[in-house]
């Protein structure tokens, strides 16, 4: 009988060359974004002003298959790529099941989590087009970690908006972020027009993510030479997190094996979305049709389980624009419960 590693590790030179874009394999691609004046999708250009040019073009491309990762992007990478698989050997034994359970490792690096993935493309398009100054929202504070983490090797200056709650129950981790330079303000906030109107309505508020976001788009758009960056949801995120599916694709391949289930949790979608990219795409193509796909999110936020699917605003402030979504409203706020994060994918 075959012996299979507790952890099996790619070499360097198998980090992916390309990032894989999921709806490429799509045949019906997803529902536009709005302009919420016009109610119209929104073009490429009009997302300038929010975000680097080559984000905003990876977020609006439904077509390309492959998109190369830089030189530059994958020499970081190889500081904790590839990640390993590992198999749960105990939680078999634990679990009393015949299944061969693994989980992707994404916590093998100094942010601590799948966050960093992102934060190096996003940081790296940045500084190529010459953006002095990047604004971001960050809940439990990975994906503040992560983007405090690069811009301190990149460049661009950070502004992170945290929860609020998070800022208060996670002094530590908004100390790491101020450790590698950036600059963290409990959101809602003063300093932004939608923060003194979202504090107006409740001074007590926790906030939320949809506070942040809000705060960090105007803090983008009203200065010059900024640029927001946001660590889930979009397509570009989704994209640079495909790097996770494709590591555990040739993983599975160098075993012989093929997942009949796959696992993610589900906040903003961009870990489960990287981990099925290319399982996904083979069951939409119909390469294997096999595999079911599980998303786990949390009680206290059950946007897929529990909300409408509807187009609506990603922030509570109301300045982005529209997507068709799962979605509790815009105006949700979550419980002020402790604010976790994942750093291990199944």
């Amino acid at each position: 009988m075959k012996t299979i590693p507790h952890r099996l590790y790619l070499s360097e030179d198998q980090i992916p060359t390309h990032y894989f874009n999921l709806r490429s394999a799509m045949p019906e691609q997803p529902d536009p974004m709005l302009n919420p004046g016009i109610l119209q999708p929104v073009k490429e250009e009009e997302l300038y002003p929010i975000f680097c040019e080559a984000l905003a073009h990876q977020e609006m491309d439904g077509s390309t298959e492959f998109v190369e990762i830089p030189e530059e992007i994958r020499e970081v990478y190889k500081m904790y790529r590839p990640s390993p698989l590992v198999r749960a050997y105990h939680l078999e034994r634990a679990l009393g099941t015949p299944a061969k359970l693994y989980y992707k490792f994404e916590g093998n690096n100094t942010s601590g989590s799948h966050k960093l993935n992102s934060a190096v493309a996003q940081a790296y398009y940045a500084r190529t087009q010459g953006i002095a100054r990047l604004t971001m929202e960050t809940g439990a504070g990975q994906w503040g970690t992560a983007l405090s983490e690069v811009c301190s090797s990149f460049g661009p200056g950070l502004d992170v908006f945290m929860v609020k709650c998070s800022y208060e129950q996670k002094p530590f981790r908004k100390d790491v972020m101020r450790v590698f330079g950036g600059r963290v303000t409990p959101s809602p906030s003063m300093t932004t027009e939608v923060g003194k109107k979202i504090l107006a309505m409740d001074p007590e508020t926790t906030g939320s993510l949809g506070c942040a976001i809000s705060e960090a788009v105007e803090s983008a758009v009203s200065h010059p030479n900024s640029r927001y960056v946001l660590g889930s949801v979009l397509n570009q995120v989704l994209l640079h997190q495909s790097i996770i599916g494709l590591e555990s694709e040739t993983t599975m391949e160098q075993l012989g094996e093929y997942p009949d289930i796959v696992v993610g949790c589900a906040g903003g979608g961009s870990n489960l979305g990287g981990l099925i990219a290319p399982f996904m795409r083979d069951k939409l193509t119909g390469k294997h049709t096999g595999a079911r796909f599980v998303a786990v999110e949390p009680a206290s936020c059950p946007s897929l389980t529990r909300g409408r699917y509807a187009y609506d605003f990603c922030d509570t402030g109301k300045v982005t624009p529209m997507a068709r979504m799962y979605t509790l409203g815009a105006g949700f706020i979550p419980s002020a419960n402790h604010a976790g994060a994942f750093a291990a994918t199944a």
